[in-house]
């Protein structure tokens, strides 16, 4: 009997996220030509700027620029959460982090579900930023017990995904064919749907406690509230949106322009305003969709991660009610003290590294004696080594919770503030999160062992 031939979690990962991306561009058209945007400029700053295409060229981010996307979703249960993670474990996206927006006054916890392994970031990096609903913030008693029966009557997974999910869990795959069709009936759990499962009194009863929550709550499914492409300079796309019809969000998040980005920086057009029709027929609008565009850099350390907190705390103390062009100057002023090159922030222990051998290097493996000189400064001195920036494939609380705000009625709730639970999540999740910056450490110490290795001569 000819035994089945399974797809690869990375190909499952990567016909997913292409199916999602049509899918969204045919429900939300401006999102196609946000990407006809994040093109054009990502071309432009290319031809710009030979040295930087030629360094994503030698660090494989060439390739996958295009294809990068994220996304998010909110889901409101614990049992929907813990079928997420299933559903996601078929794709190869697992989750990674853990993000309490409740300090921005967002009710939510979330995580992030991505690929771990390089191959598989490399091949194509999709990750979809993931919100538990938390109804224990919510600060009424009856809404939160409506939110709750609401909830608990839905089923946001078809009976073929389910199947599907679990065939993969005993069988240790998917063919072609049943790829096909779970990508089919998973999106069933990400497409929009015009036709709320309240009325429309239920609706402004939990729009009115948080706009989140309305999201959340009130229609058959949790919907992809966006997705995001990547581009090489989010100032210039971010400038060019009202010339292509887009309502930019007000301020870029995250970090100010620098020469070598670190982090990440977001910025979103503004939700779009679409018909509901309510129970009992009634007529409505609701505000949730929109484009998020993003700018990926360096993977900090926790003492770069330290470094930065401190100074975004600093700057956003300066730069309330300031348009973007204000707010960037002065954030640009305030991250002065943060070192602006891959050189300085590596020996300070700032931000990530991979090494790997030169020509040079790789023309002396295996030649020099056990236990000699293996420390990266001075391999990086003899020019047979060289250290390139990891890429952060992660998301930042603050950044997050911007791009809710402002997408979602900007005011904060100070009921929710500094409530973090990670250990609830992991239980309603039914697996512990991966602590991010441990990867990027696991990567960059391993790339340092693999140089220790071919440079040294095997010994016995």
């Amino acid at each position: 009997m000819t035994q089945p031939v399974f797809l690869s979690t990375n190909d499952v990962r990567d016909r997913f996220s292409k199916a999602m991306s049509a899918m969204y561009q045919a429900e939300v058209p401006q999102y196609g030509t946000l990407l006809e945007l994040v093109e054009r400029v990502n071309q432009e700053t290319l031809n710009q700027q030979p040295e930087l295409q030629r360094r994503l060229e030698a660090q494989g981010e060439l390739a996958r620029l295009s294809v990068e996307r994220h996304g998010a979703i909110r889901v409101g249960t614990a049992a929907e959460l813990s079928m997420l993670r299933r559903l996601f474990a078929v794709m190869g996206m697992y989750p990674v982090g853990y993000y309490d927006l409740s300090e921005a006054g967002v009710p939510v916890h979330s995580t992030a579900f991505r690929p771990i392994e390089d191959d598989a970031l490399a091949m194509n990096p999709f990750r979809v930023f993931t919100s538990l609903l938390r109804l224990e913030l919510i600060e009424s008693e009856s809404m939160r017990q409506c939110a709750d029966e609401i909830l608990t009557k839905r089923d946001i997974f078809t009976p073929e995904a389910r199947a599907l999910i679990e065939r993969h869990e005993t069988q240790g795959g998917l063919t072609s064919e049943e790829t096909e069709q779970f990508i089919k009936e998973a999106l069933e759990t990400f497409r929009w749907h015009q036709d709320a499962t309240v009325d429309l009194d239920t609706y402004h009863a939990l729009h009115d406690e948080h706009r989140l929550i309305a999201d959340v709550v009130c229609f058959r499914g949790p919907h992809i509230n966006h997705l995001t492409p990547r581009t090489l300079n989010i100032d210039e796309v971010q400038r060019r949106m009202p010339d292509v019809g887009m309502n930019p969000k007000a301020v870029i998040e995250g970090p100010p322009p620098r020469e070598c980005p670190i982090l990440l920086r977001q910025t979103s057009f503004k939700a779009l305003e679409e018909s509901i029709r309510f129970a009992g027929n009634a007529q409505g609008t609701h505000t949730a969709r929109f484009g998020e565009i993003e700018q990926r850099g360096v993977a900090l350390t926790p003492k770069g991660r330290a470094l930065y907190d401190q100074l975004l705390n600093e700057g956003r103390k300066q730069t309330a009610g300031l348009d973007n062009e204000a707010h960037q100057a002065v954030m640009k002023n305030v991250f002065a003290k943060f070192p602006d090159s891959d050189e300085a922030m590596r020996r300070e222990g700032l931000a990530y590294f991979h090494y790997h051998l030169t020509d040079a290097g790789k023309a002396a493996s295996g030649g020099m004696e056990a236990g000699m000189e293996t420390d990266m400064d001075t391999l990086i001195a003899k020019g047979l080594v060289e250290a390139q920036p990891i890429t952060y494939e992660d998301f930042l609380p603050v950044s997050a919770a911007g791009i809710f705000q402002s997408n979602l009625g900007g005011g904060e709730n100070e009921a929710y503030a500094g409530n973090a639970n990670r250990d609830a999540f992991e239980e309603a999740l039914g697996v512990p999160v991966t602590d991010e910056l441990s990867l990027y450490a696991e990567r960059e110490q391993a790339s340092k062992e693999s140089i220790v290795r071919s440079l040294n001569k095997t010994v016995g």
